[in-house]
């Protein structure tokens, strides 16, 4: 092919917005060439890296829209520290078919259980799957939702946020007490209700839920909405940091004696 029939044939991909064909038609039409490819060959080579750099550039925009702790995953998250009834739980929630239902998930534990690792590994493992996810504690997207509504905008920010297939809130258990605050998140787990998934992380059971919805009403609705369609982890096992400081003290001794 000459030069100028290559440059005209890059200007045509490009204007297809073919870039990985682009990236790799010369590689593969001299490849093609020497061994004697059938043209179907050549085309579905070309088509099969186009489609991989796409699929490439999906993924790392959702995992940067994603905003999930960098290294909560899990192969950073020791699963012997959890409830054998979650480890058993993990593999079909990794699949995704929850999600899929529009059904939310809730982690229940004291500080230090694993909570917020273990639903952001989950998380990463739904993006593998096909699945967006937004991962924001729960004070930062209170306050977003506040912003939002100050400024004449919260149906603008509920719908960013409806274009997330899961919505990880993580510690609702600790944003202030303002009826304001607590309004916009119940706005907001209504919205999802039945349709968008919700993961939630708590170290307050539901009993303790009217510090969060100060209102009688309110938190008896807002409950109803998040466990009527739930699935719920209780992580009421060892705290992960208790033992990852044990861990730490024993490399110390070790080093010391030896």
């Amino acid at each position: 092919m000459s030069r100028e029939a290559r440059r005209k044939l890059d200007e045509m991909l490009r204007e297809l917005r073919l870039p990985g064909v682009a990236s790799c038609h010369a590689e593969a039409a001299s490849r093609a060439e020497k061994e004697g490819w059938a043209f179907e060959r050549f085309l579905h080579h070309v088509l099969d890296v186009e489609l991989e750099q796409r699929r490439q550039k999906r993924l790392e925009r959702v995992v940067k829209a994603s905003r999930l702790p960098v290294g909560k995953t899990m192969a950073t998250l020791n699963q012997e520290l959890l409830p054998v009834k979650v480890r058993r739980q993990l593999p079909t929630l990794i699949e995704g078919g929850f999600v899929d239902r529009g059904e939310n998930l809730l982690a229940f534990g004291l500080p230090g259980r694993g909570k917020t690792h273990l639903v952001c590994a989950l998380g990463a493992e739904l993006i593998q799957h096909g699945y967006t996810v937004h991962f924001t504690p729960a004070f930062a997207l209170v306050q977003r939702l506040l912003l939002a509504r100050q400024t004449y905008g919260l149906e603008k920010e509920l719908r960013r946020l409806d274009a997330f297939d899961a919505l990880i809130i993580d510690d609702i258990g600790y944003i202030q007490q303002d009826r304001d605050e607590t309004e916009v998140l119940f706005t907001l787990l209504a919205e999802r209700y039945e349709r968008r998934t919700v993961i939630l992380t708590s170290n307050l059971v539901f009993s303790q839920w009217d510090r969060i919805f100060k209102d009688p009403m309110t938190t008896a609705a807002a409950i109803d909405r998040i466990i009527h369609h739930c699935v719920i982890l209780e992580l009421n096992g060892s705290s992960f940091r208790a033992e990852a400081a044990k861990g730490r003290m024993a490399q110390a001794a070790e080093s010391t004696t030896a």
